[in-house]
Parts: structure tokens; sequence; C-alpha cells
């Protein structure tokens, strides 16, 4: 583990481990225990509406530690990881001013590297070269856009995970828009922060997650996700939309497929997406992992750091 800027007082404590691993409820231990604040770093958890299937902290959670960045967005405002950078480190110089111990917490890694380590300069979206990336992808789905970028980009599409087509479709769109490679644009040297940065990775038995998993589908389902879903329905054309939880309940709305099928998805999707966010995290080499009950030993780990 390093830290970075060593001379630094000010101490950013990244929270990070995929879905349902138990981030929400540690953060909150630790901003608790060091009286800080926290910055979150889930882009599905920037959007108001997404009360049920985004799982943001509940509102008694949200009532014991003041949170940044959780339901600050509608649906259909543009927002991407520059625009977060951005913002979040003018609320973190701000939050410094108040405590030198600010906790961040999330499970989207590029809003997290973003933050840490800053993000390439790369053109705004095209808005009539992303309409007809949609349209292909709604028309011929997912493998359509991965043949496109392996033509346009075959050394980015050997990297990025293809079952992402929010990271797919920005790829196309910047190397249609600029006639260059996605990859050769992102070339950007890592910025050193004004902090010290402590990573921490949680992380638990497979079999013990996927079961965590399944039990947190059919909470959200008997907390109303269908009926969550189903009011969103109309605006399923947004990119805020095309996540895990909502597609496969439009799917069923759709008569594609059962109700029983649609949340077995749900489920299977979500192991999925967690697999992926681990394979992202297990690539940075600052972060010291450890089980999401060891409080007390992450508490040491980051007060022998400081």
């Amino acid at each position: 583990m390093v830290l970075k800027n060593l001379n630094s007082k000010n101490t950013l404590i990244v929270i990070i481990g995929p879905t349902a691993i138990g981030k929400t409820a540690l953060s909150i231990e630790l901003a608790k225990f060091f009286n800080s604040e926290i910055l979150s770093a889930d882009s599905r958890q920037f959007y108001k509406e997404l009360k049920i299937g985004a799982a943001p902290p509940s509102p008694e959670e949200l009532n014991l530690i003041k949170h940044h960045f959780i339901g600050n967005l509608n649906l259909n405002d543009y927002y991407n990881v520059s625009i977060y950078e951005k913002e979040a480190l003018v609320v973190l110089k701000t939050l410094f001013q108040k405590n030198n111990i600010v906790v961040m917490v999330g499970g989207s890694g590029l809003y997290i590297d973003a933050l840490c380590s800053g993000i390439d300069d790369l053109p705004n979206p095209n808005p009539e070269i992303r309409k007809k990336i949609n349209h292909i992808f709604d028309k011929e789905g997912i493998e359509s856009l991965r043949f496109q970028l392996k033509l346009l980009d075959p050394e980015y599409y050997n990297n990025v995970d293809l079952a992402n087509p929010k990271r797919l479709i920005r790829a196309i769109e910047v190397c249609l828009t600029t006639g260059q490679t996605y990859s050769s644009l992102r070339t950007k040297p890592k910025q050193k922060r004004e902090f010290n940065i402590v990573k921490i990775g949680l992380n638990r038995n497979r079999a013990e997650l996927n079961e965590i998993i399944n039990k947190r589908v059919d909470l959200m389902i008997g907390n109303g996700l269908i009926e969550e879903a189903k009011e969103l329905h109309k605006f399923k054309f947004l990119n805020s939309l095309n996540t895990v939880g909502y597609k496969e309940l439009f799917d069923y709305f759709e008569n594609k497929m059962s109700l029983d099928l649609a949340i077995e998805k749900i489920k299977t999707n979500t192991r999925r997406f967690a697999k992926r966010q681990l394979t992202w995290f297990m690539k940075d080499q600052e972060i010291q992992w450890m089980h999401p009950n060891e409080k007390e030993k992450i508490i040491s780990y980051i007060e022998a750091l400081k």
C-alpha cells in the first residue's frame, strides 16, 4: 500500500468493493469514528428516482452521516465522469477545511479513479452520433457494438469490459467524433492530488457474496422494485436506466419473459456485475483488501498510515 503525498495531513479514505459487499455500513461506521462525511462514487445512486434498484443508503443511514452525490441528479440530467471529478474535488476541498479525513465509498471504478488519479480530457458527447449508436444498440444488440469497436479501436476492444454497453458506446462515439482511436486519447498521466489516499477493498467468500446478492434482490422486490420500475418504464431509453434491475423488469413489462425469469436474471446479472467490479479493482495495487466485518482492523490500519 502506497500513500500519495505523504507530506499532506488531509486523507481520503476510499472504501471500494463490489455491489452488496457491505460498503455502505462500513463507510458509515468509519465516518462516525473519524467524525467525517461521505462522498459517494456509485454512479447509479446519483439519480434520485432510483430509490430501490440502485440500493442507495436508507433515509436512516443518510440521517446518521451527511452524504454527498446521493440522489443529486434527475434521470434525464446529462452527467459524466469528468463532471464528477470536477465537482467532487470542489466538495472535497470544502470538507477538508472542516476535517482532515473524508470517507469515499463506491463501486464505480471509473469514478473512483477520476477522483484519485484524474480523468483523460475527451470530447463531449456528440448528440447525433450518440443517437445513431444507441439506435444500433437497440436494434442489433451489444454484439453490434463490440464488432464496431473492434474495427475502430482493437487495442481498447481487448481491454474494455465487453459486457458494459455504456463503455462501448462512449468509445465508439469518441472514435467517430475525433477520427482517432479512443485508446490513443486516454494517455493523460495520473495526477498527483494534494491529499493522502488510503484505499480499502472489501471482499468476502464468493458463495457468501452470491447469497447476499440473491437475498438483497428478493428484499428489493419486496420493497417495491417492480412498482418503481413500472413508473420508470417510459424512460427506458435513458442511459441512466440501462442498468441491472431495471432492464430485466422492462423486458417483463414488454412480455419478453416471465416475472420469475426476470427476477432470476436480476440475480444472475448482479452476480456477474459484482465479478466485473472485482476484476476492475484487482488491477489496482494500492488497494488493501479486507473483510467488511473487520472494522477494528481497518481502523487500526488507517491510523497506522496517517
